[in-house]
C-alpha cells in the first residue's frame, strides 16, 4: 500500500477509464445475461483500478477501508449478474453466497481500517512514553541546557 503521487493517480484514472471503454466494447458482441455479467466485469475492474488508486494517493486507513468496500459491492453486482443463469435453489443458493462474500469483504475492510488505526495509536503512544521518559532526563538540568533538552525531546514527535 504504497503512496502515489497526484500524477499517478490521473494516469490511472485515465487508464482505467480507456480499459472499461475497450472491454464493454468487447461486451457489445455478446447477448443476454452474459453481456450483463461482461459489462458487470469492465465496470467492477474500472472500479477497483480507480479505487485503489484513489486509495493510494490518499494513503489513509479510512481511504482504503472506502475502497475495499467500493470493490466489494462491485464484485458483488457481478456474482449476482452471474447467479441470474440459475433458477430456483440454485440460484437462491447463489445469491445467498453472493451476499456472505460481500458481508465478508464489507467486514474484513472495517477490521483492516480498525487495525491500522489502533497501530496507529500504539505507535503514537510508544512515541509519547519516550518524548515523557526523554524530558524527565532533562529535569536534572538547569537554564539553557534544560531548554535545549527539552526542545530536543519534542523535536522526536
Amino acid at each position: 500500500m504504497n503512496k502515489i503521487t497526484k500524477a499517478e493517480y490521473d494516469a490511472a484514472k485515465k487508464r482505467a477509464d480507456a480499459d472499461e471503454k475497450v472491454a464493454k466494447a468487447e461486451c457489445d458482441k455478446l447477448n443476454g445475461n452474459a453481456k450483463d455479467i461482461c459489462q458487470a466485469e469492465a465496470k467492477a475492474a474500472h472500479t477497483k483500478t480507480v479505487a485503489e488508486a484513489e486509495a493510494a494517493y490518499k494513503n489513509t486507513p479510512k481511504a482504503w477501508e472506502s475502497a475495499r468496500k467500493d470493490i466489494a459491492d462491485a464484485n458483488h453486482k457481478v456474482a449476482k449478474e452471474k447467479c441470474d443463469d440459475l433458477n430456483g435453489n440454485a440460484k437462491d443458493v447463489c445469491e445467498k453466497e453472493a451476499k456472505a462474500a460481500h458481508e465478508a469483504a464489507i467486514a474484513d475492510a472495517k477490521k483492516d481500517k480498525k487495525v491500522s488505526d489502533a497501530k496507529k495509536e500504539a505507535a503514537d503512544d510508544k512515541k509519547d512514553a519516550m518524548v515523557k521518559a526523554e524530558k524527565e532526563k532533562c529535569d536534572a538540568l538547569s537554564g539553557e541546557e534544560k531548554s535545549r533538552c527539552i526542545g530536543a525531546a519534542n523535536a522526536k514527535r
